[in-house]
């Protein structure tokens, strides 16, 4: 605590450095008399005494000349205590232009400031509210700043935590996800969404949100921390929001950059490591294994088949074209991801990232077949089915017809299905007659009675 003693006793006792500051006092004093008092002359000023109490540790902001600060304050006569007026009873906060001298060079934020003035007036004086003050009364103001801001004031934009490797940060248009308190420049908590758990999504630029916060969104990268101070003029005006913030509030906001996108980003694919030998790339149909996010190759793989509409789309374009062995950075936009839905723990509008590897590939088959021809199949058919040329070929040798395909790489089967029961089902369509042997003439059909079967034949 530190007290300050201004004596403006006589202009003989006054040094010319101080005579600028004794000009300003009595003008800042003057202003105080025309609030306070009815048809009065003023006399004297004898002393004006400071005391400030809980100064902050970090001071941004000191009070300036055409500065307009909030407060509370409570009024009381020196002589006996006794209150004569407060900003609390009347449930409202004063806002003047300028206020005593003593004000200049206060810091913004949370401080207690008393103020010991002594008035000597020939006549009585009367507040707006009624209240009396009396002649020659000393009069104690407690005062708590609010806040400061200056009419020019521009939104104040303080860089906490930037990632390194940043290389792209929001433009206008951007949709963005963060997370933010926000308080009063007195540190007064007035809203956070860490408290409802749920980020604030908005586009950037476009006024959804006020237009302070649409200027100090800009430039941002994922993963930023930022404290932003936006002065009355950029954020809710002279008419505040309710009971929620009051008029000529300055607002600080600490906002941490969860993600953001933009409506036309496409599916972002880095290839971070490709093996030297790469003879089959993953496509539509394939049944592969794939390890996500996964820091040890002894995790078990997710199992999928390409183009089956099994995984989100861009996880699907993130995979497809890989070999075995290959390493792939994806960053997948919310309209290619779950959109405006939540799922798995998944919030709304989110960005993706995955780190993806491919385990396993295992060439497929068309959506609706079972066994294809890679290449042309033997023409004619049936005599290459009929291994031991007796004119009819049971399960057992079908079977090895087909397995026999498949081990040459002539024919494939779909992946993911049980060999013997996919053979099986193929068998049993070709066996018309179901005499438990297929012959030549069962391979002929008409074509109404190809549309009609599923496409998983011969």
């Amino acid at each position: 605590m530190w007290r300050t003693t201004r004596r403006l006793l006589s202009s003989n006792r006054v040094s010319l450095s101080r005579l600028t500051e004794l000009q300003l006092l009595q003008q800042k004093l003057l202003l105080l008399s025309h609030l306070l008092t009815v048809n009065c002359s003023p006399g004297p000023l004898l002393d004006v005494v400071v005391d400030r109490y809980d100064i902050p540790k970090v001071c941004p902001r000191e009070v300036e000349i055409e500065d307009f600060v909030r407060y509370h304050f409570n009024g009381t006569f020196f002589e006996d205590g006794k209150k004569f007026d407060s900003s609390k009873i009347h449930y409202f906060d004063f806002y003047w232009m300028a206020f005593f001298a003593v004000l200049f060079g206060v810091c913004s934020g949370q401080i207690l400031i008393f103020f010991l003035i002594t008035f000597f007036h020939e006549h009585a004086s009367f507040l707006p509210t009624g209240t009396m003050i009396p002649p020659q009364a000393t009069l104690v103001f407690e005062v708590l700043m609010v806040d400061v801001f200056n009419p020019k004031d521009d939104v104040i934009v303080e860089a906490k935590e930037v990632p390194k490797g940043c290389t792209r940060t929001t433009v206008t248009g951007d949709y963005i996800r963060y997370h933010y308190n926000g308080t009063f420049q007195d540190g007064t908590l007035f809203d956070s969404s860490y408290q409802r758990n749920s980020t604030y999504n908005t586009y950037i630029g476009m006024g959804y949100v006020i237009q302070g916060m649409d200027k100090a969104l800009q430039g941002l990268c994922i993963g930023e921390k930022r404290r932003v101070i936006i002065p009355p003029h950029l954020a809710y005006g002279e008419k505040g929001v309710g009971d929620f913030i009051p008029g000529s509030a300055v607002l600080v906001f600490d906002i941490h950059v969860i993600d953001f996108h933009n409506p036309k980003d496409p599916v972002n694919i880095k290839v971070t490591h490709k093996p030297q030998e790469c003879n089959m790339r993953s496509e539509a149909d394939d049944l592969i294994q794939y390890r996500y996010n996964s820091p040890s190759a002894f995790d078990s793989p997710s199992t999928t088949t390409l183009g089956a509409n099994n995984v989100i789309l861009g996880l699907e374009e993130g995979l497809r074209g890989m070999c075995v062995g290959e390493r792939r950075e994806v960053v997948i936009p919310p309209h290619f991801g779950h959109g405006e839905n939540e799922a798995g723990g998944v919030p709304k509008s989110a960005v993706l990232f995955f780190e993806l590897e491919l385990v396993e590939l295992q060439k497929g088959v068309p959506e609706d077949y079972m066994f294809v021809w890679v290449g042309d199949g033997p023409d004619p058919l049936f005599p290459a089915m009929d291994l031991d040329g007796d004119k009819q070929v049971p399960l057992e040798e079908f079977s090895l017809f087909i397995r026999l395909q498949v081990q040459g790489g002539k024919g494939r089967l779909r992946p993911g299905i049980d060999a013997d029961s996919i053979i099986k089902d193929m068998f049993d369509n070709q066996d018309r007659n179901k005499d438990g042997k297929i012959v030549e003439d069962e391979l002929t059909v008409t074509e109404d009675e190809v549309s009609k079967q599923a496409r998983d034949e011969l």
